[in-house]
C-alpha cells in the first residue's frame, strides 16, 4: 500500500481510489496504534486525511464528561493561529448537530448552509463538509471528526463519508482505550496520593506523643534537621521508639515522596549484611540465582534508616564508611561502581563513646555518623508523658480490634508508678495484653494488674510524677484506698496516716471494698 504516493481525487478509477482509502486506512491505524497520546494522535490522523485523502481543515472534537460540551482537541490548519478554546454544546453549530443526532452530515456547499457558526475562522465556505460521529463502545457519541473535501461528484462524496465513518471507528477505539488508561492512571495517583498522606499521617509528629520538656526538644530537633540532608545518629534504650523518630524525619523532609528503607543491622552476620546493604550480582556466591538490588540502591533518592548500627563488626564498619564517604558502592561479586544518594538516619542504644575508647567502633565512622545527634529519653525520664501515650495508643489497639477500647483515670494511675524498663514498647505490650482481657472494652486498675507488669515490684510514686491527690471528690472511696495503698507501698499503717484512718479502718475497707493485697 505504501507505494500509492498520489492523493484521492475524482480523476482515478473506481480500484484507484479504493487502495488510496485501504492506504489511509492503514496510515491512520498505523499513527492510532503508535500512542495513547490523544492529543497528539489526533492531529496525527488528521495530517493523513490531508495529505492521502485530500480532506483539508480536519478538526477532531471530543466529549467533556464534565460539562457534557465537546470541545476542540485538534485542528489541521498549517500557518493559522487557533483560538485557545473552542467548545459545543449538544444541538449548536454542525458540530452540536452531529452530537445530537449521531449520524453523518454532509453539506454540499458550506455557505449554504444557515447553521454554520464558523467559530474557527479557517473553512473555505465554497467547499463541501462532512461531519461524522466517533463512537467509543455506546450509542452515545464520544466526538465529532470533521473535515472538507474538494468539490466533486455526488459519487465521491458518498465514499469520503463512508472513509470518514471507518477513520472515526478506528479513533473511537484509541479514544476508549486512552481514557480507560488515563481513568486507571488516576486512580493508581489517587490511591497513591492517599497512601503517601496515610502514611505521612502515620508516620509524622501527630504519632509522636509527649509534651514534656525533654520530648519537645526532641521534637524542635527532629523538626530543623528534617528540612536537610543531614546525617541523623538517634540515641535512646530499646523500646523508645527511635524508628519513629526517624520515620517522622523522613516523611517531613524534602525526600518524603521517595523511598524509606529500613534495616536491623544487628538481625544479620556480616556476609548477609553486606549483600543486603550493597546486592549481589548472579553467580556471586552459592544460592544468588539472580542480581539483586541492595538497600542503598533502594533507597537511592529517599532515605535509608540502619537501626543498631552499634552491632556491626570492626570488618563491616570500614566497608559502610567508604559508603557513607563516597556515595559509591559495589554489589557482592560484581565490578561496577554504582553511585547513590542517599540520606543515612542510624540509631543505637549503646555507648559509642566508650566502644570508640576500647577500639571496638572506628572513630571516623562515628564521627561520621555522629553529624546531628538526637537523643530520646526513656519512658521513666518522661512519665508525665504516660497519660497522653496510654490513650494514643488504647486509641491504636481500638482501631487494630475493631472495637471501642478506653482505659480509665485509676488504671493511667497505676501505670505511673511503674519503671518501664522496656520504654514505649513495653507500656504497648502491656495495654495490648490488658485490651484482650477487657471483656467490656474498659481496661481499669484491676485489668491493668492482670497484666503482671505492674505487680512486680510496687513503688512509690516516681520522683517528678503528678502525685494522687487523696482529696480529690472524683475518687470514689475504693480508688482513694487503693491510692494510699499504692503510695504507701502496701504498708497499711502508712496507708491509714495518709487517709487519717486507722489501721482497723483501713483493712475493713479492704475486705468490704474487694481490694486484692499485693505481698510485698
Amino acid at each position: 500500500m505504501n507505494d500509492l504516493q498520489f492523493p484521492l481525487n475524482e480523476e482515478l478509477s473506481r480500484e484507484q481510489r479504493l487502495g488510496v482509502q485501504l492506504d489511509t486506512l492503514y496510515r491512520v491505524s498505523e499513527v492510532l496504534n503508535h500512542s495513547l497520546d490523544l492529543q497528539s494522535i489526533l492531529r496525527q490522523v488528521l495530517e493523513v486525511l490531508h495529505s492521502r485523502a485530500n480532506m483539508s481543515h480536519g478538526m477532531a472534537s471530543l466529549l467533556d464528561p464534565v460539562s457534557g460540551e465537546i470541545l476542540l482537541s485538534a485542528v489541521h490548519a498549517p500557518g493559522t493561529a487557533l483560538p485557545a478554546a473552542i467548545s459545543y454544546r449538544e444541538g449548536e453549530g454542525l458540530t452540536g448537530r452531529i452530537l445530537e443526532s449521531c449520524t453523518p452530515l454532509v453539506v454540499s456547499r458550506l455557505a449554504d448552509e444557515p447553521n454554520f457558526l464558523d467559530r474557527l475562522g479557517l473553512y473555505n465556505t465554497t467547499l463541501p463538509f462532512i461531519g461524522v460521529p466517533i463512537f467509543a463502545g455506546s450509542n452515545k457519541p464520544v466526538g465529532v471528526l470533521a473535515a472538507q473535501p474538494p468539490a466533486e461528484g455526488r459519487t465521491c462524496l458518498q465514499e469520503r463519508v463512508q472513509l470518514m465513518e471507518m477513520i472515526a471507528n478506528l479513533m473511537g477505539n484509541s479514544v476508549r482505550l486512552a481514557w480507560d488508561v488515563e481513568q486507571e492512571r488516576q486512580t493508581l495517583t489517587n490511591e497513591r496520593d492517599s497512601l503517601r498522606r496515610a502514611i505521612k499521617a502515620e508516620h509524622g509528629f501527630d504519632n509522636v506523643v509527649g509534651s514534656s520538656s525533654s520530648m519537645r526538644q526532641v521534637f524542635e530537633q527532629v523538626r530543623q534537621v528534617a528540612k536537610w540532608d543531614t546525617t541523623v545518629l538517634i540515641r535512646g534504650q530499646s523500646g523508645t521508639g527511635k524508628e519513629l523518630i526517624a520515620s517522622a524525619i523522613h516523611y517531613n523532609s524534602p525526600r518524603a515522596n521517595a523511598s524509606f528503607v529500613k534495616l536491623n543491622c544487628a538481625a544479620l552476620p556480616d556476609n548477609l549484611l553486606e549483600s543486603e546493604l550493597f546486592g549481589h550480582e548472579k553467580g556471586a556466591f552459592t544460592g544468588a540465582t539472580h542480581q539483586h538490588k541492595g538497600r542503598f540502591e533502594q533507597a537511592d533518592g529517599g532515605t535509608l534508616f540502619l537501626d543498631e548500627i552499634g552491632e556491626i563488626s570492626p570488618t563491616f564498619q570500614a566497608k559502610l564508611l567508604r559508603v557513607l564517604q563516597e556515595g559509591e558502592l559495589q554489589r557482592v561479586g560484581g565490578t561496577k561502581t554504582l553511585t547513590v544518594d542517599v540520606r543515612i538516619i542510624a540509631a543505637t542504644n549503646r555507648d559509642l563513646e566508650t566502644e570508640v575508647a576500647t577500639g571496638d567502633f572506628r572513630e571516623d565512622l562515628y564521627y561520621r555518623l555522629n553529624v546531628m545527634p538526637i537523643q530520646v529519653p526513656p519512658l521513666n525520664e518522661r512519665i508525665e508523658d504516660l497519660p497522653a501515650l496510654a490513650r494514643f495508643l488504647v486509641g491504636k489497639l481500638a482501631k487494630r480490634q475493631s472495637r471501642e477500647l478506653s482505659i480509665n483515670d485509676s488504671a493511667v494511675r497505676l501505670l505511673m508508678q511503674h519503671h518501664w524498663p522496656g520504654n514505649v514498647r513495653e507500656l504497648e505490650n502491656c495495654l495490648e495484653r490488658a485490651a484482650i482481657m477487657s471483656t467490656d472494652g474498659c481496661i481499669d486498675q484491676e485489668v491493668v494488674r492482670l497484666t503482671g507488669v505492674v505487680s512486680v515490684e510496687s513503688r512509690t510514686p516516681i520522683p517528678g510524677t503528678v502525685s494522687v491527690d487523696l482529696d480529690d471528690p472524683e475518687l470514689d472511696e475504693r480508688e482513694r484506698v487503693m491510692a494510699a495503698l499504692e503510695q504507701a507501698g502496701w504498708v497499711q499503717a502508712k496507708a491509714a496516716r495518709l487517709l487519717g484512718m486507722t489501721p482497723r479502718q483501713v483493712a475493713y475497707r479492704i475486705q468490704t471494698l474487694d481490694i486484692p493485697v499485693r505481698k510485698i
